[in-house]
């Protein structure tokens, strides 16, 4: 593997390449305006959502809306859009931020995140410049909320398979639309929706629908597990008339406002899911040092500094990967608009280049919000299950995460089918990586001149990692060539053990940097150790279970020998070091890291 500082990674890159400590953005790295942003978010959550989470659930008529509004004057739903629609033209790590420090409002926050990802940004990338002129003001104010409508009853996954159609009048004057879309977030109290429908049966296209539309209706309220207080109706076009000059992109082009979209989507999600899985954390914490049993508080007891550093580790983690991401897609946006792109080109080719990246995210963050409200409930015990403790709430909310933006199992299925699709475009040269690791297998290991550098030992362990991905896809690939993608198990098996080296490599990176401008990081140092000490055995369990599905023989034994090479971790007490870990959280009485 190359080594190579200060260059901007490829989308997927860093399968094959080494990274420095130089490239890579965290929260350390926050700008005093990006953390001023971080504080407001943070304040309106704990003044104006969290004391009426009751009344946001139970519906209350208006109460979202004016929440949504607030927010807008305040400047949260603006922060990313262009100065000339009345936006304040920040970056899309500050964005990212927004998503990130209104991620604990439960219902809230998934109104607020569907309003300005999904139901506004449509409009602003792919909008003509009467449509962004005529709509992103009002909805980066809050004077309007948008929605969006793709999933139909039955086509969720597979979007493309809509039935909802659309067609030209005889005067030509407006479209058609005829059929129905369900889950569609904030869809009760929504003014603008993008609604995606197939132009005479085929070409799926996209459309911009304003309420009071006619022959346009929306039903009742879904009632749900979790985020009760989010709106979700279906909606419903009979002879739906949308003026024509309210098609959105291209007719036939629709796919590309859906997928470009997601991609931003999974980002934020992973932005928010941390969010809340923070604001769980400091919930559990405080129960944890106020609860007694046998005479002593409950946060004294192994098993709950245990869980306590487990849900610490997981968040540190994930937030590590996702500003890492952020920051790339900011740069490579800068990069095409120095070319002469516009921005809406720009952002959406820096989404699409880390899209393998965004779908990681999106499957890490949702599963580790999904760890840390489960152990969240298991600490306070039956006290969990009652709805008078926020966190049952939180376990009921961080359900939907693992559907929202693409299944958990249909991203999983991505990043490996663009991981292989761009090796085969030649955008990625992970042929020669996978060779490469081939041979090194078949070589004596060099057991001498180990380095000593600082995290000599946990770079090793890294790059290790990223080994047995090269090997075990491309065994897989040679093996099983086209019938690879109909073999779903072990394409996900793949994705786990790439999620688990993206994660570990921005995990190292962020804590070598802390090291480098702080003497003490001992603390980031356990919790690092804690997390590739871990992941040593999910990569090799994901990769045993996935060579055993296609490789037997002689090559079987081969690919689990450098499995088992590759995935060699020290020794190492993670006992002791989590009992440091939470011990710092329960004296702060906070998440703190």
């Amino acid at each position: 593997m190359t080594t190579e500082t200060k260059v901007v990674l490829k989308g997927g890159e860093w399968l094959i390449k080494d990274s420095d400590t130089a490239d890579s953005f965290s929260p350390e790295d926050f700008s005093d305006e990006q953390k001023m942003i971080r504080d407001m978010c943070s304040q309106y959550l704990k003044s104006e959502v969290i004391p009426l989470l009751d009344r946001i659930d139970n519906l209350e008529p208006g109460l979202m809306r004016s929440l949504v509004q607030k927010a807008g004057e305040q400047g949260m739903l603006s922060v990313s859009f262009p100065e000339e629609y009345g936006g304040l033209g920040k970056d899309f790590v500050t964005s990212t931020i927004i998503n990130d420090y209104l991620g604990a409002g439960h219902s809230f926050s998934v109104a607020i995140s569907a309003h300005t990802g999904i139901g506004t940004l449509p409009i602003l990338y792919f909008g003509t410049e009467e449509q962004k002129q005529k709509y992103i003001p009002k909805l980066i104010n809050g004077e309007w909320v948008g929605a969006y409508g793709l999933t139909e009853p039955n086509s969720g996954s597979d979007a493309l398979s809509a039935k909802t159609s659309a067609r030209l009048s005889d005067d030509g004057k407006h479209y058609l639309l005829n059929g129905q879309k369900c889950w569609i977030t904030n869809g009760g109290f929504a003014d603008v929706f993008t609604v995606f429908a197939k132009v005479d049966g085929e070409k799926f296209s996209a459309f911009i629908v304003e309420k009071g539309f006619e022959g346009f209706t929306q039903g009742p309220e879904e009632h749900k597990m979790g985020i009760k207080g989010s709106s979700t109706v279906q909606l419903y076009f009979q002879d739906c008339k949308v003026p024509v000059e309210n098609l959105l992109g291209e007719i036939g082009k629709g796919h590309k406002i859906a997928f470009n979209i997601l991609n931003i989507g999974r980002l934020k999600l992973c932005a928010a899911t941390l969010g809340g899985a923070k604001y769980a954390i400091a919930d559990s914490i405080q129960y944890a040092i106020t609860r007694e049993q046998f005479k002593t508080a409950i946060a004294n007891f192994g098993a709950i500094k245990h869980k306590l550093a487990e849900m610490a580790i997981k968040v540190f983690a994930g937030e590590s990967a996702l500003y890492r991401t952020a920051k790339w897609i900011d740069d490579k946006e800068h990069e095409l608009l120095t070319t002469g792109k516009p921005f809406n080109e720009a952002l959406l080719g820096g989404a699409e280049e880390y899209a393998i990246e965004c779908a990681i995210l999106k499957v890490f963050g949702s599963e580790a919000l999904s760890y840390v409200v489960d152990e969240g409930v298991q600490i306070h015990g039956g006290n969990g299950f009652s709805a008078e403790y926020n966190i049952s709430r939180a376990y009921r909310d961080s359900r939907i995460n693992r559907i929202f933006e693409g299944t958990n199992e249909i991203n999983r299925l991505l990043i490996v089918d663009m991981t292989l699709k761009r090796a085969l475009q030649g955008r990625l040269n992970i042929m020669s990586a996978a060779m490469s690791v081939q041979q090194e297998l078949m070589s004596i290991p060099d057991f001498g001149n180990e380095e000593e550098t600082p995290f000599a030992e946990e770079k090793k362990l890294v790059n290790n990692f990223k080994k047995t991905i090269l090997l075990t896809a491309g065994a897989a690939a040679q093996k099983l060539m086209m019938k690879l993608e109909k073999e779903q198990e072990v394409l996900m098996h793949i994705a786990d053990m790439a999620i688990e080296a993206f994660i570990a490599e921005s995990f190292l990176l962020r804590v070598m940097k802390l090291s480098q401008q702080n003497a003490d990081s001992s603390i980031y140092k356990d919790m690092l150790s804690c997390y590739l000490y871990d992941a040593a055995d999910r990569i090799l369990k994901s990769g045993k279970d996935a060579v055993n599905a296609f490789a037997e023989g002689d090559e079987q034994r081969m690919i689990l020998m450098g499995l088992r090479r590759f995935t060699k971790a020290q020794p190492f007490n993670s006992k002791e070091a989590r009992r440091r870990i939470a011990d710092v959280m329960i004296e702060r009485n906070a998440y703190p890291f």
